[in-house]
C-alpha cells in the first residue's frame, strides 16, 4: 500500500462535487416509506404532540399528504388505523367499512401509482391493546392467527398493494399466505416485521395510533434487544412461511440486525425508523442542541449503509423538500 505523500485520501474530499462523485451510499426520496395515521371523520387534522410533523388524519386530509408524498417522489405510504370504537378481538380492523379499508379504498382511486401498505395487527383495534386475542392476560398465539388472516384479506379486498404483518405472532405469515390465495389475492405480497424488538423507543407511536397496552408489555411476543441471532431465525421462518419482503424494526439502534438480515436474505430489507427514534432528533433540534435536518438524514444514511433496502419514516417529506 502507498504512504503518505502519495496517498492523499482528502483529494476525494475537497469539494461537494467530488465527495458526491465517489459517495458509496445515497438515500433518495424513493427509498422512503411515509407512515400515515388515519382516523374517522372528515376534516381532521390532530397534532401528534410527542411527534412534530406528524398528524392523525382523516381520509380527506390524508389525501393531501399522499399527494404531496407522490409530488416529493415518496413511493410509499403505510396506513395505521384509529378507529371510533374498540372491543376484545379488535374487530373494527378488519370490517370493510374500518377505517383502514376507507382510507384504501379512496388512495388508489385517487392515485394508482401509489403503493399503498397496510399494517395487519390488533393493537390499535383491541380494548386491551395488545397485539392479539388473549386468554386470561395472555396473548394466545395461535387464536391471533385467524384474526390477523381476517385483517390481511379485508385489506387486500380494499385495494391494498402489500399487507405487513406487524404482531410478531408465530406462524402470522404462514396464515396469511393462505387466506390471501384462497381469497384470491395470490399477488398481494406480504412485508414481514420479521425481527421486531420490544423497543423503548415506540412511545410516541402509541400516542398516534393510541395503542398502548392496558395491562403489562409486549415482551412476550416481540424480541428481546439483545437476540441479534433470534433476529435472524426470526426473519428465515418468516421467509419460508412465504414472506416477500422482510423488516427489521427500530431502525437506528439495530443497525448490526439490518446488516445481518441483509447478509442472509436474497429478498428485499426494510427498516423502521421509529417514532422514538423520529422524536429524539425532532426534540433536540427544537432546542438547537443539534442541526436536526442534518442530523436525521445522516441517521437515515446509517440505515441505509447497514444494508437497508427500503425506509419507513416519519421524516419522508421533510427529506424530500431537500436540505433546509
Amino acid at each position: 500500500m502507498s504512504v503518505y505523500p502519495i496517498s492523499r485520501p482528502r483529494r476525494l474530499r475537497r469539494t461537494e462535487s467530488m465527495r458526491s462523485l465517489v459517495r458509496e451510499t445515497t438515500v433518495s426520496p424513493s427509498d422512503l416509506v411515509l407512515p400515515l395515521f388515519v382516523v374517522p371523520g372528515t376534516g381532521v387534522r390532530r397534532p401528534v404532540v410527542s411527534m412534530p410533523g406528524v398528524d392523525q388524519t382523516s381520509v380527506d386530509e390524508l389525501l393531501r399528504d399522499a399527494e404531496e408524498a407522490l409530488g416529493l417522489g415518496i413511493p410509499a405510504v403505510l396506513l395505521f388505523g384509529i378507529p371510533d370504537s374498540k372491543d376484545e378481538t379488535g374487530s373494527s380492523g378488519y370490517a370493510d367499512d374500518g377505517v383502514v379499508q376507507q382510507a384504501v379504498r379512496a388512495l388508489k382511486r385517487a392515485f394508482s401509482e401509489l403503493i399503498v401498505i397496510t399494517d395487519v395487527c390488533l393493537c390499535e383495534y383491541t380494548s386491551h391493546g395488545h397485539c392479539g386475542v388473549l386468554q386470561g392476560q395472555d396473548v394466545d398465539n395461535d387464536a391471533t392467527l385467524p384474526y390477523l388472516a381476517r385483517m390481511a384479506v379485508s385489506h387486500a379486498a380494499a385495494g391494498a398493494d402489500v399487507v405487513a404483518p406487524s404482531d410478531m405472532m408465530d406462524g402470522r405469515v404462514g396464515s396469511i399466505r393462505t387466506a390471501l390465495d384462497e381469497a384470491g389475492f395470490a399477488e398481494v405480497p406480504i412485508l414481514a416485521y420479521s425481527a421486531k424488538f420490544a423497543s423503548a423507543f415506540y412511545g410516541p407511536f402509541r400516542d398516534a395510533a393510541e395503542s398502548t397496552p392496558q395491562f403489562g408489555d409486549r415482551r412476550s411476543y416481540q424480541m428481546d434487544p439483545g437476540n441479534a441471532r433470534e433476529a435472524i431465525r426470526e426473519t428465515l421462518l418468516d421467509v419460508e412461511e412465504g414472506a416477500d419482503m422482510v423488516m427489521v424494526k427500530p431502525a437506528a439502534a439495530y443497525l448490526d440486525v439490518i446488516r445481518g438480515v441483509r447478509d442472509e436474505v436474497e429478498c428485499p430489507v426494510f427498516a423502521y425508523h421509529v417514532s422514538g427514534e423520529y422524536s429524539m432528533v425532532m426534540a433536540a433540534a427544537e432546542r438547537g442542541w443539534l442541526d436536526g435536518d442534518r442530523a436525521m438524514r445522516e441517521v437515515l444514511l446509517g440505515i441505509r449503509r447497514a444494508g437497508a433496502d427500503r425506509i419507513i419514516t416519519y421524516y419522508a417529506r421533510q427529506f424530500a423538500r431537500g436540505p433546509r
